[in-house]
């Protein structure tokens, strides 16, 4: 039982400073947060999609009249560019518009004619309080993603943030309740992870969604399938992007240079391995090694900043362990690989060659702005390569030859998602998850409002 009353600081990445002093949340406040969501979900529950709808878009249009504050407290407490802290509550808002308007036609009874001659409906019903434990990465987006399509099923939820985006996730409390949705259907709780394990075993929390690490993932796997709760796990990857000899090569290193950094490199979609195929290796290695290298790295709330801090000391400290590891075992460091002195958790854009099995640049994922390259003897070698992988969230392909392309995704990549002449970046309109260690479930797309729904049969006879 938790009664004392224990805090924890957030800080500034840029700085190393303090930024705000948080206290966590006593076991009795959490359990009256629990009973008053699953009260707002049963009165939620009844309400029209439209009128849920309604509420959706009016928590988007919140999220853009307080753009500039939430993109600044993210900015703050994790790091990223200004500039991609506004895309980021852009994209939120465009979930929100997104999400109610499809919700209609996505949940809307399905009727069937029975094998008996009979009449057969399928009603896609809410279940309960859905509790989402996120990540700091992408403190707006990691919620919204989760969050607005369960409540647009007619769902509760509860939030568990990454305690370094604490202001984040109150922040947008705020805007949920500032948009007029009613008390008690979107809760953050300001727990620590004994707490939120006893949050996953009660008996009103219905479904758990996670996005954060394998070993996260078969822990909180494991706890709600001992207690018969439906997951979705979204785990991370090192997501390979292959170079073919036919690519656009100014294209691929533009477009894999902004894939490596984007959001300081710490995205579980991020491009991590780069396999270049023998016939254009060595070009691409020397345009993309002076791209990586002339990557501004600063003030993230500086308009010539291209790169920023890593989200907290311990991240830094583990990405050189990698790296230092990496080369131990036989990589080449072809630029950066130094941790930046003085204030703040900088790391530069940095590249790796020789990456081989059994280094952590080629089996494990690299959460920060650090290239594996990797030279592929051909086509096929480059797709064995690929799916040498213990994940499987997403990948890329550059080529000119688009349909060889999209046969090349469709038949060959055990991910969840490919991304053709691009980088990966979420869209609303598709779905987004992932295979094998990263994880089981999909967001986006209409997918995510159907995983926490009793999809209810109603058989009718004659």
């Amino acid at each position: 039982m938790k009664t004392e009353t224990k805090t924890f600081k957030t800080i500034n990445p840029a700085t190393g400073k303090t930024l705000e002093t948080y206290n966590y949340m006593s076991d009795s406040e959490v359990e009256l947060i629990i009973e008053k969501s699953h009260k707002a979900f049963t009165a939620w529950r009844s309400k029209s999609i439209e009128a849920r709808g309604k509420i959706i878009q009016a928590i988007g249009k919140e999220l853009i009249n307080q753009k500039s504050e939430l993109a600044q407290l993210m900015t703050n407490e994790m790091g990223k560019l200004i500039k991609q802290s506004h895309q980021e509550v852009k994209l939120c808002a465009g979930i929100c518009d997104y999400s109610a308007s499809i919700a209609a036609d996505n949940l809307k009874n399905e009727t069937r004619e029975l094998s008996n001659g009979g009449k057969g409906i399928i009603t896609y019903a809410p279940i309960g309080i859905i509790y989402g434990i996120q990540p700091w990465n992408y403190p707006s987006y990691q919620v919204i993603r989760y969050a607005i399509t369960n409540l647009m099923a007619g769902n509760s939820v509860l939030l568990k943030h990454a305690a370094n985006v604490t202001g984040t996730a109150k922040r947008l409390e705020s805007i949920f309740k500032n948009a007029g949705l009613p008390d008690g259907l979107f809760s953050v709780l300001i727990i620590d992870h004994d707490q939120s394990d006893t949050v996953i075993k009660h008996k009103l929390v219905r479904g758990v969604t996670l996005t954060g690490s394998p070993v996260a993932g078969k822990a909180i796997g494991k706890l709600a399938s001992e207690n018969l709760k439906k997951t979705v796990l979204e785990l991370g990857s090192n997501d390979a992007y292959l170079i073919l000899k036919d690519a656009d090569m100014e294209n691929a290193v533009k477009q894999s240079v902004m894939g490596r950094i984007y959001n300081n490199g710490e995205t579980c979609i991020a491009a991590k391995r780069f396999i270049a195929v023998d016939a254009i290796y060595d070009k691409f290695k020397d345009a993309f090694v002076k791209a990586m290298s002339e990557i501004k790295l600063g003030n993230p709330n500086e308009k010539e900043t291209e790169l920023g801090p890593m989200a907290r000391k311990d991240l830094r400290e583990k990405i050189h362990k990698q790296v230092t590891e990496s080369v131990e075992k036989g990589a080449k460091i072809l630029c950066g690989g130094k941790p930046q002195e003085g204030d703040g958790y900088y790391y530069p854009a940095t590249v790796l060659e020789n990456v081989k099995p059994g280094q952590p640049a080629y089996d494990d994922e690299l959460f920060g702005p650090v290239a594996s390259l990797i030279k592929a003897k051909d086509e096929e070698d480059a797709m064995r390569i690929a799916n040498d992988s213990r994940f499987g969230l997403g990948g890329g392909i550059f080529s000119k030859d688009v349909d060889r392309a999209t046969k090349l995704a469709e038949t060959h990549f055990d991910t969840g998602m490919v991304f053709i002449n691009s980088f990966g970046l979420a869209d609303p309109t598709m779905p987004f998850g992932g295979v094998k260690d990263s994880g089981y479930g999909r967001e986006h797309g209409g997918f995510g409002m159907k995983e926490f729904v009793n999809v209810k049969s109603i058989l009718i006879s004659d």
